[in-house]
């Protein structure tokens, strides 16, 4: 979602996990769909496919995993939505709007 999310707020982003499942969970899909939020053409990323030299910022989104060798510069320490209700993948997907936007808005003021 948080790709997706950051591309409709006019950034380029990527995003992995470290247990990617094989499509993307329909309830995040609807979760963004209902925000008026391209989902068109995401897929689920391993973390090993990103090469994440060149990137501005990495964020962990948290979910109780830790990546050591990866540079993180904020983790937002979100609960994975993985396997629960919509209005989880709501609560998550409202989280991580607010957080980028705050993010976007204090780099673009610095």
């Amino acid at each position: 979602m948080a790709e997706a999310i950051c591309k409709s707020l006019g950034h380029s982003a990527d995003s992995a996990g470290t247990h990617p499942g094989s499509e993307v969970n329909p309830n995040a899909i609807i979760a963004l769909e209902e925000k008026g939020i391209e989902s068109a053409g995401l897929r689920p990323k391993s973390i090993d496919d990103i090469v994440t030299d060149g990137y501005d910022k990495i964020i962990s989104m948290g979910c109780g995993v830790h990546c050591p060798n990866i540079r993180i510069d904020y983790d937002w320490g979100l609960d994975d939505p993985h396997g629960k209700p919509l209005e989880i993948y709501r609560s998550t997907r409202d989280s991580i709007i607010e957080l980028l936007s705050d993010l976007i808005e204090k780099e673009t003021d610095a």
